[in-house]
């Protein structure tokens, strides 16, 4: 069992390892032995405008895309979870389309759609796209939360006379705030690495996954890509530990953080 483990875990991250140690080779050529250890394509990466550009589209796509997400998401739970109405099944498949449909089948079907309708593709298109997606991660998510709520909490909070909207703020979103905050950063990491419904409605826009792909097979340009790689992969990990620990300083919080690495360990799904 511990030799399968290792072997998974050998698998999942010693790519990664092997990324960050080439960023800092002093060579264009992605080979052993090292010629040497460098930081210098971190700064050719920060004085790169394709590159901050290419980011910052990325950054300010995630961005909007995560509360727009969360919203619509959590919504889409409640009603799944809450209410009884006819075709609550046909709307619940539909809500969870995205998540077996194909992205590249998606991606297609975006750009003759925006194309019907005469929209011209930008960053707009594509996070319209990354919204459409992402969402039912969010539901599937929150839903599984709500699922397991003990509803009886509610109704004695509403038999001791508090309004409905009080129960909701008061008692029902903070036993959610884990789940909402790992559906938030599982959207913010998809969204920001999405190569392929991005690369089909971006039209001239230029977002990170996009400018990786535009310049890994340059050998001059490899160097400089697997830093940026290292530098947005770093940063989405600590920020993912970061609101971890966050969570474990709240009244309840280690029982309230417990899930939270875990379901990004196995819900995301990871764009080739």
């Amino acid at each position: 069992m511990w030799v399968f483990v290792a072997a998974v875990f050998a698998l999942l991250y010693v790519p990664l390892f092997i990324l960050a140690a080439f960023s800092l080779n002093d060579s264009i050529i992605v080979a052993l032995p090292f010629r040497g250890f460098s930081f210098e394509w971190y700064s050719a990466a920060l004085d790169d405008v394709d590159v901050r550009e290419a980011v910052g589209n990325s950054l300010l796509v995630a961005l909007a895309v995560v509360p727009l997400s969360v919203t619509v998401g959590t919504l889409a739970a409640f009603g799944l979870t809450r209410f009884r109405f006819r075709l609550k099944s046909a709307v619940a498949g539909l809500v969870g389309a995205p998540l077996v449909v194909s992205w590249l089948v998606m991606g297609v079907g975006a750009l003759l759609l925006f194309s019907a309708l005469s929209i011209p593709l930008s960053l707009k298109t594509i996070g319209a796209v990354h919204i459409m997606a992402s969402f039912p991660l969010v539901t599937a998510i929150v839903s599984a939360r709500l699922i397991r709520f003990d509803r009886s909490i509610e109704e004695a909070a509403l038999d001791l006379g508090a309004l409905p909207r009080t129960v909701l703020a008061r008692i029902v979103l903070p036993q959610l705030i884990p789940s909402l905050v790992a559906s938030a950063l599982l959207v913010f990491a998809w969204s920001f690495n999405n190569f392929t419904l991005s690369f089909f409605t971006a039209g001239f826009e230029t977002t990170f996954p996009i400018w990786v792909y535009s310049n890994v097979e340059h050998a001059r340009a490899l160097p400089i890509v697997n830093a940026v790689s290292t530098f947005v992969l770093g940063v989405q990990i600590l920020l993912t530990f970061l609101v971890w620990y966050l969570l474990r300083l709240r009244p309840g919080g280690r029982s309230a953080a417990a899930p939270l690495l875990p379901g990004l360990a196995t819900t995301e799904r990871t764009d080739g």
